[in-house]
């Protein structure tokens, strides 16, 4: 018979002789039948709002079962009675033909007597209950396939509509205030359904059986087209006129899932540059938004794993290759890089904007032929500044004016800001960017349960993780805390988290350097709520993030690289070698340092750093000659030989900069990491390379010392014939001939010498579980040959997959510290 108890996830298939049986007449040839049983089932996982209890109902009517089902704050209870085989069936069945958008962690099953049924009795859906939440919170999912049919058929009652949903599709964690989700706890709760999607909402049979945000035209949210200003456009159709203003080569702020987006046509380059010019965006890459893949053919470069991504129901942007006549295509779009970002439409209000730009054709067929130079918008966040996306219709008048020139707008309010999110595939796998719409608030499952830990992150691209048992629910992309808007977005996202899990949290973690706003954030709530306050050193949590994803409660060791964090004796780190056991970790090796010509200003301009490595090799002369273009350039000797303004640092972040600085790819960067970006592209444009056979050394201590390989890079740069190095003015760097290989032989050198390292160390500590996350990881060049040179050395190699490598992934890292402390 199924088993019984907390912890049964599926039952065996029993055997007749097993099963309780009751007689049927009298003597020895009465006939014996298997007595009914009645089971108590409680499921955990993403099983609210996903069709969950409409599929349990559907099963138990089709194998003649009676009982009950139910949401309630720990996910959805049932019972089920009927004769022992039908109900083996429903517990095989009951995971394994979930839904598309549940996720089952666990089924418990226990024994519960069985009584005598009703006259007429059925299994029916019970009223929600209210109690501990126990349950996650459902990633909002793009529209499905049987969504979309019913959207582009001219008979359908929803053609054309905006908000079409169902239980398998739609916005789930951006509307969702409170746990059970339920209608009323959403911010569809201002709507009143009408009598034929209250027919729909309240039968079990049907698709939309239960979909909280369900609606029509007749009784949902509805569309506007605003001017800057905030006023009313008076039209007719505000798709058709959106179309035509975006055809016309005007910017629109939309209104999406979890915020607004910046749209305008990508193949227009005036319309690319006044968005760059209008959002200060000046050479950050910009994301673009097609109907389907075809659209993207001819541009970019993907394989099955990135094409599996874009239809993913989750529709990340995905780092894409760019093919040879991607940047003449799309002017100004990702100028320079060698990765495009895009995704594909994932709301009915995107398939609407490219099905008007198409003519309107009925049916779905449109959304897979391919034409000649399709439709594609450039699709950005609106965050003027670096500030949080917007979501609230008046803000975004308020704070779009000047950017936008219309704003598509509609009356159902987001509850929870979250950004799109990024993801690459390289080494290993695919690996995030940025976690955010679809992913979050996604559990990640620890190795084991502990204390409840808030985590709240350091100050760049911040999020917070909240833990509860085994799960760690990491929120969405929060962003960078260097203005007060984004400051109390980080406020925002805590308490939410919190509100909604209804978790008291035993102990607050953050990073340890004091001066960071979620550092003094982490130790007033900690006073506020009278629980220890836990700070982690930043590579620790980088690389406690990796193992606690991955599952390995023992010791591994571990490499961090990244550009900078504060390090246990007060200096910046960024390029470490640690044991990690428990919640402690030792400092085996780091690289040997350079100093911050300039101190913090040196990581904005990598020239900077190549005159660092230029003074460390001696050759303190070259660097006003070198960047002669730089005013500062003549007196840095100098400072350098006082050590002015010149903290050492051990970060291998910035020997990418100093190698980029030294081949003149980017003197002066205008976002973050652009300068190891460039240089990656460089060298996968060039392909595999040979190292340097002498292009580093190791000293007894254990330093790893990079000097030998940018002796070689200053030298290829100094007699390649090329053009001096661009003055910070310019747009674009001059790429020599020289670069390519160049880029191509220091990523092939870096990763040998990394690995002749690791190990030696791997080796004497006996550990053969290696992990490895910070900035420098998201490199797929780097980081592709390192795992190879590792693995084939029978070295287990671990990768952060379910969090960013970057800062985004430290709040993970802090929580399993923090819950590991004693």
């Amino acid at each position: 018979m199924p088993p019984s108890g907390p912890g049964a996830v599926l039952p065996p298939r029993s055997s007749p002789a097993a099963l309780p049986r009751a007689q049927v007449g009298e003597g020895p040839g009465a006939r014996a039948i298997p007595a009914a049983i009645r089971r108590r089932v409680r499921v955990h996982g993403q099983v609210q709002g996903v069709g969950f209890r409409p599929y349990v109902y559907g099963l138990a009517m089709e194998l003649g079962l009676t009982g009950w089902v139910c949401n309630d704050a720990a996910g959805v209870e049932l019972e089920v009675q009927g004769g022992p085989a039908a109900v083996g069936a429903f517990l095989r069945r009951l995971p394994a033909e979930a839904p598309p958008l549940a996720r089952v962690d666990a089924i418990e099953t226990t024994e519960a007597e069985s009584k005598p049924p009703d006259v007429g009795q059925a299994f029916t859906i019970a009223p929600s209950r209210a109690g501990a939440v126990r349950t996650g919170i459902t990633p909002d999912a793009a529209v499905c396939p049987a969504c979309l049919e019913e959207l582009f058929d001219p008979a359908d009652r929803r053609y054309r509509y905006p908000f079409i949903n169902c239980t398998h599709c739609g916005p789930r964690y951006t509307l969702t205030r409170a746990l059970p989700y339920d209608r009323p706890n959403t911010s569809m709760a201002a709507f009143i359904q009408c009598p034929p999607c209250q027919h729909e909402y309240d039968n079990p049979a049907d698709r939309r059986f239960h979909a909280q945000p369900n609606a029509c035209p007749d009784c949902g949210p509805s569309l506007s087209l605003l001017t800057p200003d905030g006023q009313p456009l008076p039209v007719a159709d505000p798709i058709v006129e959106a179309v035509r203003r975006l055809e016309a080569g005007e910017i629109l702020a939309v209104k999406g899932l979890g915020g607004f987006h910046l749209l305008c046509d990508a193949r227009n380059a005036d319309s690319v540059a006044r968005l760059r010019a209008r959002k200060h965006r000046e050479e950050k890459p910009l994301a673009v938004m097609a109907a389907n893949p075809r659209a993207l053919a001819g541009l970019v470069e993907f394989g099955d794993a990135e094409e599996q991504l874009l239809r993913s129901r989750d529709r990340p942007i995905v780092l894409l290759r760019k093919g040879p006549g991607c940047d003449a295509a799309l002017p100004g779009v990702a100028p320079g890089l060698a990765w495009l970002g895009a995704m594909l439409a994932y709301t009915p209000l995107h398939y609407l904007l490219f099905h008007e730009a198409a003519g309107r054709p009925a049916g779905t067929s449109w959304l897979e032929v391919e034409g000649a130079d399709p439709w594609l918008l450039v699709c950005t966040s609106a965050n003027p500044g670096g500030e949080p996306l917007v979501i609230d219709n008046g803000e975004a008048v308020a704070r779009l004016a000047g950017i936008a020139d219309a704003l598509l707008v509609h009356d159902r309010d987001i509850v929870v800001r979250c950004d799109d999110p990024v993801i690459r595939v390289g080494a290993g796998g695919a690996s995030f960017l940025r976690r955010a719409r679809g992913y979050t608030p996604v559990p990640i499952r620890l190795p084991r349960g502990g204390p409840s830990v808030l985590a709240l992150g350091a100050w760049l691209k911040n999020t917070v993780c909240l833990t509860r048992d085994d799960q760690a629910f990491l929120s969405q992309h929060i962003g960078d805390l260097d203005n007060a808007a984004t400051c109390r977005s980080l406020d925002e996202t805590a308490r939410h988290l919190v509100e909604i899990l209804e978790i008291r949290p035993a102990r607050i973690a953050c990073d340890r350097h004091p001066d960071f706003y979620s550092s003094q954030l982490a130790a007033a709530m900690a006073q506020d709520l009278d629980v220890p306050l836990i700070r982690v050193q930043h590579h620790h949590a980088h690389l406690a993030a990796v193992q606690a994803e991955h599952g390995l409660d023992e010791p591994v060791l571990g490499v961090a690289m990244d550009g900078v964090g504060l390090g246990s004796d007060g200096t910046p780190w960024g390029g470490e070698l640690l044991r990690l056991e428990g919640a402690g970790f030792e400092r085996l090796g780091h690289i040997a340092p350079l100093v911050l010509a300039g101190g913090d200003r040196a990581a904005r301009e990598p020239w900077r750093m190549a005159a660092s490595a230029l003074h460390a090799l001696g050759r303190g002369g070259e660097i006003a000659t070198r960047f002669c273009d730089q005013p500062l350039a003549p007196r840095l000797p100098e400072l350098l030989e006082r050590g002015i303004n010149s903290p050492p640092t051990t970060s291998l972040g910035r020997h990418f900069d100093a190698a980029a600085g030294l081949l003149g790819i980017k003197p002066v960067q205008r976002f973050e990491g652009q300068a190891a970006m460039l240089l990656e592209g460089l060298a996968a444009q060039h392909g595999p390379a040979d190292p340097l056979p002498n292009g580093w050394a190791i000293d007894a201590d254990h330093t790893l010392n990079l000097l030998p390989l940018l002796a070689w890079l200053a030298d290829r740069a100094a007699h390649s014939g090329g053009s001096p190095p661009p003055s910070p003015n310019s747009k674009h760097a001059p790429e020599g001939r020289h670069q390519p290989r160049a880029a191509a032989v220091f990523h092939a050198t870096l990763a040998a010498a990394l690995a002749d390292w690791i190990r030696p160390v791997a080796e004497l500590t006996g550990i053969g579980h290696l992990v490895f996350s910070g900035g420098c990881v998201l490199n797929q060049v780097l980081m592709t040959d390192l795992e190879r040179r590792l693995t084939a050395s029978g070295y287990d190699v671990h990768l952060p997959r379910l969090a960013p490598a970057n800062d985004g992934g430290l709040s993970l890292g802090q929580a399993w510290i923090a819950m590991n402390a004693r």
